[in-house]
């Protein structure tokens, strides 16, 4: 049977006492083995029933990566409920939408998200039983005072909970073997809510198949030994790609999964990471671009303040490391690595050695996901010897589609197409692109999602017979890796993966803006978001005329007032990560002739991007409104 209850009983099976999840208490660091984390699991999925839920309805998670986490949500999988794992990022308001979407009937939560659940509370229309994963403090007492939550009817505690599974295994000891005997493959165990491209997210149903089909296919690709590595989990459990290619491929390879230490908050959490690294020592690290990024600036930061000798050495090494790297795939010539041989080994000798200690001196390789490595981080950590693997996915796929591998990989690629996976670029619904030639990624397998909970709609949109159809852009190049170079819809996406919809903050602008024509906001994997905009000249002129203007820096000024008065009028509804740090004006308008709409007068927003890629850079190099670009833009709509 292929299912992850399976998956559960055979790692329990086969490693036995090696320890699964750990976590950093009091007494230190507090492993739990597999064989007891399947044993914790059947005790859990029968507190479930004795609370009379059953099978199909729904379990929310919302908590740090913690070994209750994963032995709940394995519980909840035994019996026959379908878990819903959500963001700590969450706010209350999406929270709530969330809970009363799902219908969940259970919320299994830390005491580290209680406040952001209490301030939801009030907003979910049929209040799920909480469990807190943590015994009830003077912290807890204070959040719940006062609160619509009574504590004595909508609470209980992991503890209190799974005293009373063990009592409900004593009474029927065949409880388990009953519950799991029904279960299918094709089940739905989780729906997996988007980071939402609209106020209303969408719920992925994902079943044992596909992620039993995801995890054994892309370890035919991602060498890991068996039964001999450990990692220190530093991404979200609900993340799809930690979720996969942590937790549940964990079950086939024996690997220890550490937590960062998130006691005392998610500020302590981040602040843990460098600690935890060096105390667990992980040989492999499942990471976003957002932390190796943030990584090899305090790298390079930490290496110049060792002094001038130290800072070249290392930066000459690098760079010979780069050099003799090449693609990863196409190797330079033999030249090149003859006059890169003595600085690279120089550095690998009396630096690099130095500068893995910070991940603990025992990191082999680590796998990227979550949204797309910048090529430069790629080069970087490989010349350092602890590469880093692209790879790419979506939820709808459970994730994983490709990666690349330390058996074969290409700098700049997402890697080769996961066995069992087919892979199609499509050009339109029926034409496939030729091998170099950019259109939608299309894919087919036993990984692909049952469709979007209750909205079927979306599910007709993107599901077309066997096909996923993925809104993602991208290539097949001639040595046969997967180049993703884009979304084919809107969608905003800042390094560490995190999804927004541009619309919502376009319409704001051109609501409270009489002055904006046209707006493209962007953010591709970016620090900040951006947009590019045209005028309208009539109300331009008008305004000019209204406040007497004739300096090109006071009209721009004026263009900038207005064009933002928007922020006051939104509130909170638009996160601020999201709102446009700067803007660049486009004297010419976005038009058919230039390919920048479509004949439905949409923005082709892949089309503005390329062709306005040096305006879009420039924003990011100097971040400023007031620049000399948009002042020269003025002059040209004035004349």
């Amino acid at each position: 049977m292929r299912t992850i209850v399976k998956m559960l009983h055979d790692a329990a099976d086969k490693y036995g006492n090696r320890a699964f999840v750990s976590s950093k208490t009091e007494k230190g660091w507090t492993p739990v083995s597999y064989r007891e984390a399947d044993r914790l699991s059947d005790i859990f999925a029968a507190a479930l029933r004795a609370r009379r839920f059953e099978r199909e309805q729904k379990a929310a998670i919302l908590a740090e990566g913690r070994p209750e986490w994963v032995i709940g949500e394995f519980g909840i999988i035994k019996a026959g409920i379908i878990s819903v794992p959500l963001s700590i990022k969450l706010t209350p308001e999406e929270i709530a939408f969330r809970i009363n979407h799902s219908e969940t009937g259970v919320f299994l939560i830390s005491k580290n998200v209680l406040a952001k659940v209490v301030e939801a509370w009030d907003e979910i229309s049929h209040p799920p039983l909480l469990v807190l994963m943590d015994e009830i403090d003077r912290d807890i007492e204070k959040i719940l005072t006062g609160t619509a939550i009574k504590k004595d009817k909508d609470v209980t505690t992991w503890k209190t909970l799974m005293a009373e599974g063990e009592k409900r295994l004593e009474a029927d000891t065949e409880l388990i073997k009953s519950m799991e005997a029904i279960i299918e493959e094709n089940d739905t165990i989780n729906i997996c809510y988007t980071s939402g491209t609209t106020g209303n997210p969408k719920g992925i149903m994902l079943t044992h198949l596909n992620y039993w089909s995801n995890t054994h296919e892309a370890l035919k690709v991602i060498d890991i030994p068996d039964g001999r590595y450990k990692t220190l989990i530093m991404l979200p459990l609900d993340h799809s790609f930690a979720h996969t290619a942590g937790m549940y491929i964990s079950l086939l390879r024996g690997l220890t999964l550490n937590f960062v230490d998130a006691r005392g908050g998610s500020m302590n959490l981040i602040r843990n990471i460098p600690v935890n690294l060096l105390e667990t020592k992980p040989d492999i690290l499942l990471t976003v671009p957002a932390l190796s990024g943030n990584f090899m600036k305090k790298i390079i930061s930490g290496v110049n303040a060792k002094g001038k000798l130290i800072s070249t050495i290392f930066t000459r090494g690098i760079e010979a490391g780069i050099a003799r790297n090449g693609d990863g795939h196409n190797k330079p010539p033999f030249l090149t690595k003859i006059k890169a041989f003595l600085p690279y080994t120089i550095a690998s000798l009396l630096v690099f050695p130095k500068v893995r200690q910070i991940f603990g001196g025992e990191l082999k390789f680590c796998v990227g996901g979550g949204a797309l490595l910048e090529i430069k981080q790629q080069h970087f950590f490989a010349a350092l010897g602890i590469p880093i693997f692209q790879g790419y996915g979506l939820t709808e796929a459970a994730p994983v589609i490709c990666t690349n591998s330390m058996r074969r990989h290409k700098f700049g690629t997402s890697g080769t197409v996961l066995p069992g996976i087919t892979c199609r670029i499509m050009k339109s619904e029926t034409e496939e692109a030729e091998t170099g030639e950019r259109g939608e990624i299309v894919i087919k397998g036993d990984n692909v999602m049952k469709g979007y909970f209750k909205n079927p709609e979306a599910t007709m949109e993107v599901l077309k017979g066997e096909w996923l159809w993925t809104g993602d852009l991208g290539y097949m190049d001639s040595d046969g890796f997967l180049v993703v170079t884009g979304r084919a819809k809107a969608l905003l996406i800042s390094p560490d993966g995190e999804k927004y919809s541009p619309e919502d903050i376009e319409e704001a602008v051109i609501n409270h803006s009489d002055l904006v024509n046209q707006i493209m906001v962007y953010n591709d994997h970016r620090n900040f978001t951006t947009a590019l905009i045209t005028l309208n000249t009539d109300s331009l002129k008008k305004l000019i005329n209204e406040k007497q203007l004739s300096d090109p820096e006071d009209i721009l000024k004026a263009i900038k007032e207005s064009v933002y008065s928007f922020k006051d009028k939104v509130n909170d509804t638009i996160p601020s990560q999201w709102i446009p740090a700067t803007m660049e004006i486009i004297p010419k308008p976005f038009s058919e002739e230039d390919k920048l709409i479509n004949s439905t007068m949409k923005l082709v927003r892949y089309k503005v991007t390329e062709f306005y890629a040096d305006r879009i850079e420039a924003m990011y190099n100097d971040n400023n409104f007031m620049n000399e670009r948009n002042i020269a833009a003025v002059k040209e709509l004035m004349n």
